[in-house]
């Protein structure tokens, strides 16, 4: 009786599964029809594109701006094994005094080295005392910690990762230590690397106060290393609102134009805003931090490393505050790298700035601009 009853009854609940699960395909694919042939997202995306806008697909969610050329060969090269353009770009970078674009060619190589540090064995074996090596590797090793604990929360990470992260990060002291007595003279790159370090670590305030210390002696205005202490500073890690808020208020009121040290209230706002409106981004205050960073981005070197990442930052606050023509200007000087604040902190980095971006445009030609 009980298997006549499934041989039944199995058909019909077949036939419901399926016709419940053509209901939900027609449905999703409703929805996304309907977003498809949104008419306003549609006139948008025509105006980005009559205006020469990339579109979502042509977007790099790696950089956040074009690469360096020199750096893209000293990457190709590193990863083949050869420790040798990488070397002369560090060499480069020190004959130069040139501490921002070290700090960011430290960050890319670093990163690379944490995948596989075969070159940079090659170059330690090389040249021992190799002031650049010893940058790299310090740097390196703190990514590498980072890839052993993971991205999840620390709810979802194992005792094992755990271990690891802290053991890689602890070997990180001696590592950056050494960099520094071998660096050149002026070189913030070790104690910037080191801030890293006393993020995962948890150093108390009055170490990361002996790290600030030695930056701002060597390079008071140091754009990464104002970001870097930033996050340190945030209630997320070892700070709070009210202190990350005043870092970045005396950074910005101590620095000459030109220095980008203009961002970073803005910054300090994004990192600790909750709010599900955009008043809070449209207060006097704000408006007059974005003029201030808007000036200090004008009067900045067209080649800073770290220009594209305030433009971005302000194409998003403009968009916020309505000011569609400068909001639209700023999208196109970084239009086709999206790895930077804020979209990096979306769940899709490129649609959001597309989406932000053609509406600028749309709104900029309906006030006559664009």
């Amino acid at each position: 009786m009980k298997i006549v009853f499934w041989v039944v009854l199995t058909p019909v609940v077949l036939a419901l599964l399926a016709l419940g699960l053509y209901f939900l395909k027609a449905i999703v694919q409703g929805t996304i029809e309907g977003l498809r042939s949104d008419p306003a997202a549609e006139e948008a995306a025509e105006r980005a594109a009559a205006l020469g806008l990339l579109p979502v697909e042509r977007q790099h969610t790696k950089l956040s701006a074009p690469e360096p050329a020199a750096l893209t060969v000293a990457i190709a090269a590193a990863r083949a094994g050869d420790w040798q353009p990488v070397a002369a770009l560090f060499d480069g970078t020190a004959a130069a005094r040139d501490w921002e674009r070290r700090t960011a060619y430290c960050e890319k190589l670093a990163d690379v080295a944490a995948e596989d540090d075969a070159w940079l064995l090659a170059w330690e074996s090389a040249r021992p005392d190799d002031p650049g090596a010893a940058l790299v590797r310090a740097r390196s090793s703190v990514f590498l910690a980072w890839r052993i604990r993971g991205a999840k929360r620390a709810q979802y990470t194992t005792h094992e990762q755990f271990e690891g992260f802290h053991r890689t990060l602890a070997r990180t002291r001696h590592e950056h230590a050494r960099a520094a007595e071998l660096a050149p003279e002026g070189d913030p790159a070790p104690y910037v690397g080191e801030i890293w370090t006393a993020i995962g670590l948890g150093y108390p305030h009055e170490e990361m106060h002996r790290i600030w210390k030695d930056i701002t002696a060597r390079a008071p205005h140091h754009y990464e290393a104002h970001f870097s202490a930033l996050q340190y500073w945030c209630r997320k890690w070892h700070g709070s609102e009210e202190l990350a808020r005043a870092f970045a208020v005396k950074a910005s009121a101590e620095a000459p134009p030109g220095s980008l040290m203009k961002a970073f209230p803005l910054i300090a706002h994004f990192e600790h805003d909750e709010s599900d409106s955009a008043d809070v981004d449209r207060t006097p205050e704000m408006y007059a931090a974005v003029d201030a960073a808007l000036a200090d981005a004008a009067a900045a070197d067209p080649d800073h490393p770290r220009l594209a990442e305030v433009r971005h930052l302000l194409a998003y606050y403009l968009y916020l505050q309505e000011r569609w023509e400068p909001a639209l200007e700023q999208f196109r000087l970084v239009d086709g790298y999206v790895d930077a604040l804020p979209w990096r902190y979306k769940g899709d980095p490129a649609g959001e700035f597309c989406r932000m971006r053609d509406e600028s445009a749309v709104n900029a030609a309906a006030q006559g601009g664009a």
